[in-house]
């Protein structure tokens, strides 16, 4: 029962959207109706706001954090699978949330937020890996699904298994799969590159 109750609250926390939210209080578009019609901290930026996009990353990222945090302080002995069920469900609220008509975005910042409070090294190894690829390529895509595949096997790495792992390597394929029409422009050579100044 109580991993139940930590999923669906989990997948409420994670249907809150900030980027709509932010864009709302901050009278900016709905980030759904511009650029690449993602709700995340990347499509937000294209508005031409900095600090929104920046609110928007804290405040996803935030809610992946405490949605774990909140499992892992749950009464009894072993929360070890309501922690698995609440990292995976958060993150899928975060991508399908029943608040904004299940259209939501790629999960990364909540992704990050979630390995954060699983494990820090996971979350560091991620995070250096999407910078790296981010620096070199300037592929925010790129960065975020190979951050994920990373996550992912370094939690195996570090707990077998286990299902934390688990958790993370069902993260990464839905960020993937998230990505698949990055993927496309990627293949096709039109993906945009960050800070890539649009032209006609």
């Amino acid at each position: 029962m109580d991993t139940l109750l930590a999923a669906l609250a989990a997948y409420l926390l994670g249907s809150v959207s900030f980027a709509v939210v932010v864009s709302r209080v901050m009278g900016l578009p709905d980030p759904r109706s511009y650029g690449s019609k993602n709700p995340g901290a990347t499509n937000v930026l294209r508005s031409g706001s900095k600090a929104a996009a920046l609110v928007t990353l804290f405040g996803d990222a935030a809610k992946g954090w405490v949605a774990v945090w909140a499992a892992q302080n749950l009464p009894g002995p072993d929360a070890t699978l309501a922690i698995a069920a609440a990292a995976l469900a958060v993150v899928l609220g975060h991508m399908y949330p029943v608040f904004h008509r299940f259209q939501g975005g790629k999960g990364v910042a909540t992704s990050l937020g979630v390995l954060i409070a699983l494990d820090w090294r996971i979350a560091l190894g991620a995070a250096a890996t999407f910078l790296i690829l981010v620096a070199f390529f300037r592929f925010v895509s790129l960065g975020s699904m190979a951050g994920a595949a990373f996550a992912a096997f370094f939690a195996f790495f570090i707990y077998g298994a286990h299902p934390w792992s688990w958790a993370v390597l069902a993260i990464a394929v839905f960020t993937v799969w998230r990505h698949r029409g990055n993927i496309g422009k990627l293949i096709a050579g039109t993906e945009g590159r960050l800070g890539a100044k649009k032209t006609g």
